[in-house]
């Protein structure tokens, strides 16, 4: 299955899953009156809210290159994922808004009713399922927008867990349990979000990528027979992709065929690694004497 039709495909399940909760826990809130049941479900309606941008989200990165755009357009990705945890902000300020105000002026009114257990335990094992699908067609295809909305999944399995207490308590006769438990949802919906910004910053600003990836970069560049040497090694995202700039060492006396042949090499290896985008390799006589010390270089080397 394509990346194009794996990413829409999972957008749209998130989407109809979240409208179901939202549903649910809705008219659980309307006969129960849970404070814990009404902060779920205005999780559930922000997670309908950003997945129908996800959706949007996703189609538009999922297009084809075409003249304006010839590397594609999966760096709108990032962008998706701000709209997302910009829901999550949203959705955590109206809950610990609401439950604060019940704690502090004691208008806590809490129905007892079984059906607000049934539906929290339902959207924790529901959120469960999705939390595991969403991250490894995040990882599988390399999308921060999916691992972002698994992450606020997995989050949500925790805040329906925290919910499922507060209502618990206030059956057993401890009424405030319920405000409680809406101000644990609503931190951690507020923390879900803090970390799909951290996550999408570095794809935003060219982040290096993690320490294994570059140090797989560098072997493959060194692993060529006739590669003496690298320096310059750079590796940054742009987008979630990454582009890799380096310069390799070679014998002087080759033909400009067989530098090219070499060239050539490198960067298809290089680009190999689904990770990368675009490999740049300069290639430098090495009797020129313009190598020079690369701590980075070296490092990583040392750790193979």
């Amino acid at each position: 299955m394509s990346r194009r039709v794996t990413l829409r495909r999972v957008g749209l399940l998130v989407l109809g899953v979240n409208l179901v909760l939202v549903l649910a826990k809705g008219a659980v809130w309307f006969s129960t009156g849970s404070l814990a049941v009404q902060s779920e479900a205005v999780n559930s309606a922000a997670d309908t809210a950003y997945s129908l941008v996800i959706v949007a989200g996703l189609y538009l990165t999922t297009q084809p290159p075409d003249f304006e755009h010839p590397h594609g357009h999966e760096r709108i990705e990032p962008f998706v994922s701000l709209f997302v945890a910009a829901g999550i902000f949203l959705a955590g300020g109206v809950v610990l808004w609401e439950a604060g105000n019940a704690l502090l002026t004691g208008n806590i009114a809490v129905t007892q009713a079984p059906a607000a257990v049934g539906v929290l335990v339902f959207s924790a094992a529901t959120k469960y399922g999705l939390y595991r699908y969403c991250l490894r067609a995040g990882r599988d295809r390399n999308s921060p927008a999916l691992v972002a909305t698994a992450k606020d999944n997995r989050n949500d399995i925790l805040t329906a867990a925290a919910a499922l207490v507060g209502v618990a308590g206030a059956m057993a006769g401890y009424p405030v349990a319920d405000p409680l438990a809406a101000v644990v949802v609503a931190v951690g919906i507020i923390y879900t979000g803090i970390e799909v910004v951290q996550d999408n910053v570095t794809y935003l600003v060219g982040g290096a990528p993690p320490e294994d990836l570059r140090r797989e970069i560098l072997r493959r560049a060194l692993d060529h027979p006739k590669v003496e040497g690298a320096h310059d090694v750079i590796a940054h995202y742009v987008g979630p992709e990454i582009d890799v700039s380096l310069h390799i060492e070679v014998e002087g006396d080759l033909t400009l065929f067989e530098a090219h042949d070499i060239e050539s090499a490198v960067i298809r290896s290089i680009e190999d690694l689904p990770e990368v985008d675009d490999a740049f390799v300069h290639v430098d006589p090495k009797e020129l004497g313009e190598w020079k010390d690369d701590a980075e270089v070296e490092r990583l080397a040392d750790l193979e």
